[in-house]
């Protein structure tokens, strides 16, 4: 597929854009993680979905890609339920990532090149927090560290927002000893019961949005990278936050193009644990496939809100393993006939595919191509060369979009099963053929 014509939308631009990389054939993507102080609801593994399909279509085109996601293992939230369920914060924060990469592994989410988390960036935090300081962007006021958000003129154009209209809305905490009441905390000054680390910007430890910056920087070992991203909810405060740093600091937008994946709804409302309507991922993924989930949220432009249906992941699942029932038997069919010639595939409706996702992601097309192939593979099952490069081609859909599908290969015992089951056919043992054919359906070979 010619890679000029993949389309992305850019929200910091506020449009579809063709998509340019900054190395010709490289490609750098970070989203934002989640906070690792319990279960993560269904809706945060939207993101994750969406960034693994768009570094799956990348790879297939031609790019070497490189996907990081960290973890926030320092915040407020993990102190106060460590605390509460005896735990350090250590211990808690690894208990939660060890269940959110079960999640992932579910899902068929692939490696990611890394997951740094915050814990590991302190010192590097530090340094970028004190370099502010000096530069007159950030100071010192009550018991914390603020950045100036009116040294960033252009704040505010990621969720295309005004700044007097920002600040109309706000008061300034008269305690806190803030110059506006735009500014953000970089470091809590703290003596509190919660982790602290002593530096030489003082006892305390880093606030929520310094900690994505310094990890892009130095994980990619570039202030600019070509694609950052999270969900909806993240644009603002905490995307338009890390840009103001890294626009301070480094005098770059952090990232080329930004993208912002859509609200699970439920009930009328974003599914949120502040909102007490989390539908916990781990317990969604106990009911349904993995690849029912995907399947699921690709029905929907990532950019668009989805409300959560047990209803349609049900349907979700019987579509997986009809797909499955497919692959099965055209896979027992090719492999009873000893063909291999595994090589072979339909280019013309794999390039559809391509295209379809080219096309800012656009699911709903890329799954209509896969319904597309799974006809012709059911329509062709006496071909068999034809059957087996629309076999090759499904296999090669679902690994870019992310359902991993595999190929059947027969056991001795169900080679034999067929054998018995042809042979009967074949002397008009009508009796015994009608019961080694409920075998094989039983079995899904037939």
């Amino acid at each position: 597929m010619d890679k000029g014509k993949i389309r992305l939308y850019d929200t910091y631009q506020g449009m579809i854009r063709p998509f340019k990389p900054i190395k010709d054939n490289e490609v750098d993507i970070y989203y934002c993680g989640p906070t690792v102080y319990n279960y993560v609801h269904l809706g945060n593994m939207r993101p994750a979905i969406t960034f693994d399909l768009l570094s799956n279509f990348l790879s297939e085109v031609g790019y070497d890609v490189k996907l990081v996601s960290n973890y926030t293992d320092i915040d407020d939230k993990i102190i106060a339920e460590s605390i509460k369920e005896g735990k350090s914060e250590k211990e808690l924060s690894l208990f939660y990532i060890k269940a959110y990469e079960d999640c992932l592994n579910k899902l068929k989410i692939s490696p990611l090149y890394y997951h740094p988390k915050a814990s590991e960036y302190i010192d590097k935090m530090v340094d970028f927090i004190d370099d502010l300081i000096k530069d007159g962007k950030a100071y010192k006021a009550g018991n914390d560290i603020y950045f100036r958000v009116h040294s960033v003129p252009s704040y505010g154009k990621l969720s295309n927002q005004n700044l007097e209209e920002l600040e109309a809305g706000k008061r300034i905490d008269v305690a806190s000893g803030k110059e506006d009441p735009l500014d953000f905390v970089l470091w809590k000054l703290t003596d509190d019961q919660g982790i602290k680390f002593d530096t030489k910007i003082g006892l305390g430890r880093p606030g929520w949005h310094t900690e994505c910056v310094c990890m892009v920087d130095d994980v990619f070992s570039s202030p600019l990278i070509d694609i950052h991203g999270g969900g909806f909810d993240l644009k603002f405060p905490h995307h338009e936050n890390e840009i103001a740093q890294s626009l301070a600091h480094n005098n770059t937008t952090l990232a080329n193009y930004w993208m912002h994946v859509g609200f699970l709804m439920t009930g009328g409302e974003k599914m949120s644990k502040s909102l007490g309507n989390s539908i916990l991922a781990i317990d969604v993924l106990s009911r349904h496939l993995g690849e029912a989930v995907r399947l699921f949220f690709y029905q929907t432009n990532y950019r668009s809100p989805i409300n959560y249906s047990e209803e349609i992941l049900e349907e979700c699942d019987k579509k997986i393993n009809k797909y499955l029932s497919s692959i099965r038997r055209a896979s027992v069919s090719l492999d009873y006939n000893n063909i291999k010639t595994d090589d072979l595939y339909d280019q013309e409706i794999y390039e559809e595919l391509l295209e379809a996702l080219a096309d800012d992601l656009n699911t709903a097309n890329a799954l209509a191509v896969f319904d597309k192939a799974f006809k012709m593979l059911n329509s062709n099952s006496k071909n068999l060369d034809k059957l087996n490069a629309i076999l090759n081609t499904i296999i090669k859909m679902s690994n870019v979009l992310g359902f991993k599908f595999n190929k059947y290969s027969l056991t001795d015992e169900e080679r034999k099963l067929i054998d018995d089951y042809n042979k009967a056919r074949s002397e008009k043992d009508y009796s015994k053929s009608d019961l080694l054919r409920a075998k094989l359906l039983e079995k899904n070979l037939i």
